[in-house]
C-alpha cells in the first residue's frame, strides 16, 4: 500500500510554497468589482487578482430583477462587453485559461441589495421556478461555475419568519439542475447564532449546497455603541468565531462543506475616552478608509499604509483573547481606534480551521488585502504556533509583498496540517500490528 506524503514544513520553508494547489483546503476569495472606482493605490482592476493564491473566485455581486425572476448586473459597463463596457464577467473567467484550477462563480445578493425582494421571491413556487431557469441560463450564458447565494439575511431586514423553509425550498430546486448541469451552489451564510437559528435550516441546506461560506465578521461594530473585536477567534460571550462553528457542526453542517470567512478589513470607532480599549463606549459613527470612505469600515491596506506612514501616532495592542490586532490613536480626549485582522490573527484562524476539518477559507475581500505590496512586513505571523514547545516547528519567513495576508493563508494551512500531524498521539508498534491483522 502506498503512503502519500504531506510535505513538511520545512520542505515549505525551502520552497516558499505560497499556492493553494500546494494543499488540499478550498480558498474562496471574494471580489468587490466596485473596488476599481476607489482612488489612487486602492483602485482594484481584475488584472490585479492573482488566480494562484485562490481555488474559487467570486465576482460580487448581480442583483435580482424582480419583474423577470432573474439575475441582473449591477454594473453593466463593469461587469459586460456591450457598448465598449469594460467585460468583467468574460476578463474573471477568462483567467481558468492559465490557471484551470480555478473556478469562478458570481454572487447575487449583498447588502446593499436588502432582504425583502428575496423574501418575496422565495415565497412563491412559480416566481422561484421562473429563477431557477433563468439563473442557470444566465451562469452557463457568461460562462461561471456556479452561484453563490447572498441573501442578508433571511427573516430580517423586511424578511419573514417563513424565509427560513422557503430559503431551504429555492436551493433544492437550484441545486437539482444545477447539479444537472455540473455547477457549484454555495451560499454566504451570516455567524451570529440568533442569525443561524432564525435563518437557516443549516442540516437541510447542507445537504444542497456544495459549501457554507460562513460570515465570520462583523460581530460587533459601531453599531453597538462601544469599542469591540470585529471577528474575534473567542470571547466571553457568543459573538465569536469558535462558537460559530462550534454552533454550525452541532446543527449538522458537515465539516467538509463548512467554509470559514476572514475579514480583510478592520472595523473603527471614535471614542471620547482617552487611550479607549476594547469594551470602553464609543460613538455610533466610525470614522472611514480614505478609498472605501464607509463610516465603521477600513480595508487592511488602508490600515496598514497608514500604519507605515505614521508609526509614532499610534500604539498597536495584541489581544490574545481575540485574537486580533487593536491601533489606538489618541489626541487629547477622543480617540480613534482599529481593530482588524493582521497576518497572525489570520494565521491563528486558519490553524483552527485546520484542527476542526474545515473545507478551508474564505475571504472578504481580496481587494482590500496589501495588492499593491506597499506596505512593511509583520514578524510575528506564526508567534502562536507550537503550542508551549510541544512540536518543533520549522517556522516559515514572514510573507512579504503582494497579498501578505492572502499568502499567509496557504502557507498557514501547511504550517498547521504539519504541526496537527506531530501532535496527533504516536500508537505503539504492537497496536499498529494488531490493527493491521485484524
Amino acid at each position: 500500500m502506498s503512503v502519500a506524503l504531506t510535505p513538511t514544513v520545512g520542505q515549505m520553508n525551502k520552497e516558499k510554497l505560497r499556492k493553494v494547489t500546494d494543499h488540499d483546503r478550498v480558498v474562496t476569495c471574494y471580489i468587490s468589482t466596485w473596488a476599481v472606482y476607489r482612488t489612487g493605490s486602492a483602485s482594484y482592476p481584475l488584472d490585479a487578482f492573482d488566480p494562484t493564491l485562490c481555488t474559487h473566485a467570486i465576482y460580487a455581486f448581480a442583483g435580482l430583477d424582480e419583474e423577470k425572476n432573474a439575475i441582473k448586473s449591477l454594473d453593466a459597463w463593469q461587469d459586460l462587453k456591450d457598448n465598449y463596457g469594460k467585460g468583467g464577467y468574460e476578463k474573471l473567467t477568462g483567467m481558468r485559461a492559465k490557471h484551470p484550477h480555478l473556478k469562478v462563480l458570481l454572487a447575487i445578493g449583498g447588502w446593499n441589495e436588502g432582504s425583502e425582494k428575496y423574501s418575496n421571491l422565495t415565497a412563491n413556487p412559480v416566481r422561484r421556478q421562473a429563477f431557477v431557469k433563468n439563473a442557470l441560463d444566465f451562469i452557463k450564458q457568461h460562462g461561471f461555475d456556479g452561484l453563490d447565494l447572498d441573501w442578508e439575511y433571511p427573516t430580517q431586514r423586511g424578511g419573514k419568519p417563513v424565509d427560513r423553509e422557503n430559503f431551504v425550498a429555492l436551493v433544492r430546486e437550484l441545486s437539482q439542475v444545477f447539479r444537472q448541469n455540473n455547477l457549484l451552489l454555495t451560499s454566504a451564510i451570516g455567524a451570529k447564532k440568533e442569525t443561524i437559528d432564525a435563518a437557516y435550516d443549516i442540516k437541510a441546506l447542507s445537504n444542497y449546497l456544495d459549501f457554507l461560506h460562513i460570515i465570520c465578521y462583523d460581530y460587533n461594530g459601531i453599531w453597538d455603541g462601544k469599542i469591540g473585536p470585529n471577528a474575534p477567534l473567542t470571547s466571553r460571550d457568543f459573538l465569536n468565531v469558535e462558537y460559530s462553528i462550534e454552533h454550525l457542526l452541532e446543527l449538522g453542517a458537515p465539516a467538509s462543506k463548512l467554509v470559514l470567512g476572514l475579514p480583510f478589513f478592520g472595523r473603527t470607532f471614535v471614542s471620547t475616552m482617552a487611550n479607549a480599549r476594547l469594551g470602553d463606549t464609543a460613538k455610533k459613527v466610525g470614522f472611514s478608509g480614505p478609498a472605501t470612505k464607509e463610516k465603521g469600515f477600513i480595508g487592511y491596506n488602508e490600515v496598514c499604509e497608514e500604519l507605515k506612514r505614521n508609526p509614532s501616532d499610534w500604539t498597536l495592542e495584541w489581544d490574545s483573547t481575540a485574537s486580533e490586532m487593536v491601533a489606538i490613536k489618541s489626541n487629547g480626549s477622543v480617540s480613534q481606534v482599529v481593530v482588524y485582522d493582521s497576518t497572525r490573527s489570520i494565521a491563528n484562524k486558519v490553524r483552527f480551521a485546520v484542527r476542526k476539518k474545515l473545507a478551508g477559507l474564505m475571504v472578504w475581500s481580496v481587494d482590500t488585502d496589501d495588492f499593491n505590496g506597499l506596505c512593511a512586513m509583520e514578524e510575528d505571523t506564526y508567534k502562536d504556533f507550537g503550542d508551549r514547545g510541544r512540536v518543533a516547528l520549522s517556522i516559515p519567513p514572514a510573507v512579504s509583498g503582494k497579498y501578505p495576508l492572502l499568502k499567509t493563508i496557504s502557507n498557514a494551512v501547511l504550517l498547521a496540517s504539519d504541526q496537527k500531524i506531530r501532535d496527533e498521539p504516536k500508537r505503539s508498534p504492537i497496536v499498529l500490528l494488531n490493527l493491521i491483522t485484524e
